[in-house]
């Protein structure tokens, strides 16, 4: 059962979806299931205490009101996802009430604040968040869901079937032939795939080599999700026991028969999409980049829109900036935290406003998420999609006082290179910077002063054991985002440039 927890998002899940996964039921998992009869007797009783007291102190756990009906735990664990790991949750459906445990105190404070700024959504409907009494989160085992095998259409109940029916549910990213056989060889020898489209709901029919490998894999990946807070996999054992397939493309393969030809008028596997699927990237599951995964985490949360749902290019419209200060470098180097910007211009006749090019949706999505309602040069910024497909540039010969500027091939973008470590630390504004290739005879008073300089007030500081890195902590998100802006690429001597970006860790 090796990798099942490759595929855990890394969360406790609750009574109305049930755990058919034996990693949830060990002892030593530290995991379990809460059941709906948990809401009754003393945490309600608490509840009704922290109804009253609005000004808790700050705690990794956090209590959100005003839920919509029917609202799914998938969607509340959403709310928090792109501020760190979410390590339990308690749904108190009949008052429209929940209790989120995220694994730091840190995150919790970031995303309280982030919230602060930009009321959440969850289904349309603004919710409420605020720091619980609770410093964190019991279950009772004893309430926990127990697995079932059984399925509610007539399907094949018992493990005497290879063949697995599986269905998507919330594919807010596409899943291909390719990441289903990477997920599910994990459990034994697939044969075959055949992928369809039923219902519109993406399906798939899975043949292993025994009927064991199928049962393993149901147990073990039944109700878990393929990326933060989307693509859940339902699985049931098909009826059928072998599976005929007549072409190897992207809709079906047959593994043990490599020769079987593509198929008149089927589509090849998408190069672009082959690379973003192939088992070298440095991703979850090998199987969506990273900031494709973060912006699923984001889009999930309701923040920001969906590929195809709301324009389906990288332009982003930020408005509500302080004119006198904003400059096209200074939202570059901004936006740049979150994607490689392509292009900026300032608007001719509204200079409060601007349209940012990144190099695709799901970096504009992941900005529009981090930086809607955070405070740029002592307003707070407005971050939408745009309707523009492009930023154009000024005609030649057409002076336009450079509120227009091509950052095509800038070599400041932190992306650009596949595998980069940058993609591992993306992370909310926070008030703590992390700082690196700090050249050797810099000290710490000389970065202070730096630092203060920039209009900081550094609460903090601590160097990393090599001393290229450093950490440094300000006194708001706001200062952080200056300095950020200010010292990022700054030239701290012999053709050392600092590189600054955001801490999810505190001093």
């Amino acid at each position: 059962m090796d990798g099942i927890s490759d595929v855990a998002v890394g969360v406790k899940r609750g009574s109305d979806e049930l755990l058919s996964s034996s990693m949830y039921n060990s002892p030593n998992s530290g995991m379990s299931s809460i059941s709906d009869g948990t809401s009754n007797g003393s945490d309600s009783k608490k509840l009704r205490v922290e109804d009253r007291v609005g000004d808790a102190p700050p705690s990794r756990v956090l209590h959100i009101r005003k839920l919509p009906n029917e609202v799914s735990e998938t969607e509340v664990i959403a709310l928090g996802l792109p501020f760190g790991k979410v390590t339990n949750i308690l749904t108190l459906k009949g008052k429209n009430q929940a209790f989120l445990e995220l694994s730091t105190e840190e995150a919790a404070i970031t995303m309280v604040n982030y919230y602060s700024a930009v009321t959440p959504h969850v289904r349309n409907v603004p919710v409420f968040i605020q720091y619980s009494n609770h410093k964190e989160l019991k279950t009772d085992n004893a309430n926990q869901s127990t697995p079932s095998s059984g399925s509610s259409d007539g399907t094949l109940t018992s493990p005497s079937s290879p063949v697995l029916r599986i269905i998507i549910d919330n594919m807010f990213y596409p899943v291909t032939l390719d990441v289903l056989q990477q997920i599910f060889s994990k459990f034994g020898t697939v044969m075959k795939i055949i992928t369809f489209t039923k219902n519109n709901q993406f399906q798939a029919l899975l043949q292993y080599n025994d009927a064991g490998s199928a049962q393993q894999a149901k147990v073990a990946l039944d109700g878990q999700n393929i990326y933060n807070a989307c693509c859940t996999l339902r699985i049931d054992y098909s009826k059928l026991v072998n599976l005929n397939v007549k072409y190897n493309n992207d809709k079906s393969r047959d593994y043990t028969r490599p020769e079987l030809p593509a198929g008149d008028g089927q589509p090849a596997v998408d190069p672009s999409m082959a690379a973003a699927f192939s088992k070298d990237s440095n991703s979850l599951l090998g199987a969506l980049s990273p900031l494709s995964a973060a912006a699923a985490a984001a889009a999930a949360a309701g923040r920001v829109a969906l590929s195809g749902h709301s324009g389906n290019s990288g332009v982003l419209l930020v408005s509500n900036l302080n004119e006198e200060m904003v400059t096209p470098q200074s939202l570059f180097t901004l936006f740049g935290v979150y994607g490689d910007v392509q292009r900026v211009k300032i608007l001719y006749n509204k200079k409060d406003s601007a349209l940012i090019q990144m190099a695709d949706l799901n970096q504009a999505q992941l900005a529009m998420s981090h930086l809607n309602g955070q405070k740029m040069y002592s307003k707070i910024i407005r971050v939408t999609m745009s309707k523009h497909q492009t930023v154009q540039l000024p005609r030649d010969g057409l002076d336009d006082q450079g509120l227009t500027k091509d950052f095509t091939n800038s070599p400041l973008h932190r992306f650009k290179k596949p595998g980069s470590k940058n993609f591992q630390n993306i992370f909310p504004p926070s008030a703590t910077l992390h700082l690196s290739n700090i050249p050797q005879d810099i000290t710490e008073d000389d970065l202070r002063v730096l630092f203060t300089n920039s209009g900081g007030t550094v609460k903090a500081f601590k160097f990393f054991q090599d001393r290229k890195m450093a950490l440094i902590q300000l006194s708001t998100v706001e200062e952080a985002i200056q300095c950020l802006i200010d010292l990022h690429n700054y030239n701290m001597g012999d053709n050392h440039h600092l590189r600054v970006s955001f801490s999810k860790s505190t001093i």
